[in-house]
């Protein structure tokens, strides 16, 4: 570039002048947001939660699931996270007598419900039923979504006593009884990575007095 000797500036150093002058200017907006950004405390508010026969008041972030409360909060590690999408059983508990994932619920929406976690169900002195179960046929391998698998199975035999029909149901207005299949569809959301599928059957049969049927 022919440079003028009045003005002796190369058409690099104009646009490295302009980049300077613009970061310049853009500097103390930014430190500002910046500031404002880390100064800023998430919304929290108290909840109290009703958990295996104990109430406890705890405040968190409005946006901390069941689960993470369950578990960082009252240290009620027994329910686990897994996928933290909902799709494999892990986190099951269950609320109200009913079988949810806690990794998809807030913490904030279960104030003052009955929650039952692994922990709630039994104690390695007197067991769960269901958990004894699992012992005797060996349901569980890694036994990482054994709680998960537990809680639901026990919340699943009480679906069926009260009634609720599974999309394998043949007749929806008939009282549905224990079947494998029945057993086999409404346990489908727990996934267990070992395969210990046909030992949870069998395990869940023996609480309810049945007999595997497939």
């Amino acid at each position: 570039m022919h440079q003028d000797e009045g003005f002796p500036v190369s058409r690099r150093g104009v646009i490295a002048g302009g980049v300077a002058s613009a970061t310049l200017v853009a500097a103390p907006a930014v430190q500002a947001q910046t500031q404002g950004t880390a100064q800023a405390a998430p919304p929290t508010m108290p909840v109290t939660l009703k958990v295996n026969g104990r109430t406890t008041k705890i405040n968190v972030d409005t946006r901390t699931t069941l689960l993470d409360a369950l578990r960082e909060n009252l240290k009620l590690t027994g329910t686990k996270k897994g996928c933290d999408h909902g799709q494999c059983g892990a986190c099951t508990v269950i609320v109200e007598g009913r079988r949810i994932n806690s990794c998809l619920t807030l913490a904030v929406m279960h104030e003052g419900e009955e929650i039952t976690t692994i922990e709630g169900l039994g104690t390695p002195e007197k067991l769960h039923a269901m958990q004894a179960a699992f012992v005797k046929h060996d349901g569980y391998q890694c036994g990482y979504c054994t709680p998960g698998q537990i809680c639901s199975a026990v919340a699943t035999l009480g679906e069926i006593k009260a009634g609720i029909p599974s999309h394998v149901t043949g007749d929806i207005s008939a009282q549905p009884t224990v079947t494998t299949d029945e057993l086999r569809e409404r346990m489908s959301g727990n996934i267990c990575r070992c395969g210990a599928y046909a030992n949870i059957i069998d395990a869940i049969h023996d609480v309810a007095g049945t007999e595997r049927t497939a």
